[in-house]
């Protein structure tokens, strides 16, 4: 019987560990700034095109590779950084396992020009679906032009999943940021689609944090500086009056190399306790430096993952910290107890002489003297003229009554038999507002209970959905225009929508600055603010592809944020006017979050509880 068990052809296992690698354009971006990292480059411009499927060129000043090693850094496991396995506790660089490219090439069409300061010319490679197609000498400075064309062309079931270009750029511009970030000495700079993004000249951490997320970000940072034996942390922290809803600016980097870790950050979200708004997160930016034989790297492919060997001590050195930061520079509240602050001096005081104080004397005083026979009588009159309390039980005088009982009418109310004479009359009962939250109101089969958050933002959604689908749009116009500070990403993210928002009836205009020049009627300008950031956080959060979803996720969003809160006091005539109108709605029953509007309790089960 032959065996059952076969060995894979080459170029399948390396579609298979592409896949692991290479899961999208950001992918390939990831790897090849961080090799060009490890090169010694000292600038790397990125050239992107239809947010890398098309094209992914990056081109770098690092040391370049020799004839032999151009061909050779291609295969499977084939790295300069590790030659044995005791190496992978001494890493000092961003790749080890020799994959990277072995991965790329085999799902795409690659050319590689690279040159090193000895030799006179340089090496062509180019190589399609793991085979090389040409090698040649060519004229190329020093350094590596990588170009990474029609990403999985060769699988085109993979492609299909890519998402769309806007998505896709955003992904590109997160991993673009991790390694900018990572290494501020260096100059780094992202073109896309023939238009410069991001340009940023060598400098200081401080520096490079304001190029990427804009100026405003400068007086924001609290600085981060801590050294021990175990760990070295320092960076900066967000202010906590500047948290936002979304996760986007929390950035820990190990030994240069940006990882994810929910452990670290609840440890930074604990030194904030007591500071951040309800339901915001902390922003960071945080460097640990630690052994390079205390964590192990190699467990997981992107390489995002660390293991600490005493992740507890770091936890703690890590909040203790951020937290020590944040009293030092007067950002959180200090109590010390052994301050008297009856006994601290005014700073104009300081200098000042001290002086006997003015002592004014009437020397006629005379505690023991009897008051004066007039002021005396003035009080016994004011005692006869003062109405005692009893006057208030005492019977009325017929000679200083001025009113007659008999004319008084007073209402009377008939008292029938049932509440109600009518079950038009029930119906039309006005609706009781409870905790805050609900809205009651009596019906002929019950008692209808419903959820005023969620029926408001039911109608809110299917009005905005249906204003986006018409071409008018009511709008008012700002006398003043609100601009509001983006980077490139979020940008990016309200230019995806810009077609709906205009719809809605925001005008915008996309420069240095949004700037608004027409809201909705249905929006305060005081507003606007928190619909916005509200609105890029659940873009970032759940990123829409198609034209349809984009309008489904800027109506749910947009009635979030403009829903009635709980806890608001609603009047009869709006009780009334917001349960006819989620009666009047397509789908009444479900909120846009598929959460249920109203409840009915019936006459039965009201009959049970008795």
């Amino acid at each position: 019987m032959a065996g059952t068990i076969t060995r894979l052809p080459e170029h399948v296992a390396n579609q298979i560990a592409a896949g692991e690698v290479v899961q999208r354009p950001a992918s390939v971006v990831k790897e090849l700034l961080e090799n060009a990292v490890d090169a010694g480059a000292t600038d790397l411009q990125l050239v992107i095109k239809d947010s890398g499927k098309t094209l992914i060129q990056l081109i770098d000043n690092g040391s370049g590779m020799s004839a032999e090693d151009a061909q050779a850094c291609f295969e499977r496991h084939a790295t300069s950084k590790i030659h044995q396995a005791e190496d992978l506790f001494k890493l000092h660089t961003k790749g080890f396992r020799g994959e990277a490219l072995a991965s790329i090439a085999a799902v795409a069409q690659v050319s590689l020009k690279t040159r090193t300061a000895k030799d006179e010319v340089g090496t062509e490679v180019k190589i399609a679906g793991s085979e090389i197609t040409e090698v040649a000498e060519c004229v190329t400075p020093v350094g590596t032009v990588l170009s990474v064309k029609n990403l999985f062309f060769n699988i085109p079931a993979r492609r299909n999943f890519l998402k769309s270009n806007p998505v896709e750029l955003r992904h590109i511009i997160d991993e673009f940021h991790r390694v900018a970030l990572a290494h501020p000495e260096l100059a780094f700079s992202l073109h896309s689609n023939d238009s410069l993004l991001f340009s940023l000249p060598k400098s200081n951490l401080k520096q490079r944090i304001t190029g990427i997320f804009g100026a405003k970000t400068k007086e924001r940072l609290v600085p981060v500086s801590e050294e021990t034996d175990v760990v070295s942390v320092s960076g900066f922290v967000i202010k906590p009056e500047f948290s936002k809803k979304s996760r986007g600016d929390q950035f820990f980097f190990v030994n240069d190399r940006f990882i994810k870790s929910s452990y670290l950050h609840h440890a930074v979200t604990a030194a904030f306790e007591g500071l951040l708004r309800d339901k915001t997160v902390p922003g960071y930016f945080l460097f640990l430096k630690v052994p390079t034989d205390s964590i192990d790297i190699n467990i997981h492919p992107t390489k995002t993952e660390i293991k600490f060997d005493d992740d507890h001590t770091i936890y703690a050195m890590l909040q203790a910290s951020v937290k020590h930061s944040l009293g030092q520079f007067n950002v959180a509240p200090v109590l010390d107890f052994n301050r008297d602050e009856a006994l601290d001096t005014p700073y104009d005081m300081n200098q000042a002489t001290p002086k006997m104080p003015n002592i004014a004397v009437d020397p006629t005083f005379n505690p023991f003297k009897e008051k004066s026979s007039a002021s005396r009588s003035n009080y016994q009159r004011l005692q006869q003229h003062q109405p005692s309390w009893e006057a208030l039980y005492t019977q009325v005088d017929a000679a200083d009554n001025k009113t007659d009982l008999e004319e008084i009418t007073l209402e009377s109310r008939e008292v029938s038999g049932s509440f109600f004479e009518s079950e038009e009359q029930q119906s039309q009962l006005p609706s009781l507002q409870l905790f805050g939250k609900y809205l009651a109101s009596p019906t002929t089969g019950g008692l209808l209970l419903v959820h005023q958050r969620r029926a408001h933002q039911r109608v809110l959604y299917e009005d905005f959905l249906r204003r986006m689908g018409s071409e008018a749009a009511n709008s008012q116009a700002l006398l003043f225009p609100l601009t509001l500070e983006l980077d490139t990403k979020q940008r990016a993210l309200l230019q995806e929508v810009s077609d709906g928002m205009t719809h809605l009836g925001f005008e915008m205009n996309f420069e240095e600055q949004l700037s608004l020049t027409a809201i909705p009627t249905s929006v305060e300008a005081e507003q606007v603010g928190e619909v916005i950031e509200n609105l890029l956080a659940d873009l970032s959060a759940d990123v829409p592809e198609l034209s349809f979803s984009t309008n489904d996720a800027l109506a749910k969003s947009m009635a979030k944020s403009l829903s009635v809160r709980s806890g608001s006091k609603m009047s009869q005539d709006e009780q009334q006017h917001l349960i006819n109108q989620l009666f009047a709605c397509k789908e009444s029953g479900v909120s846009p979050f598929g959460k249920p509007t109203f409840k009915i309790v019936t006459n039965t089960e009201i009959d049970n509880k008795f």
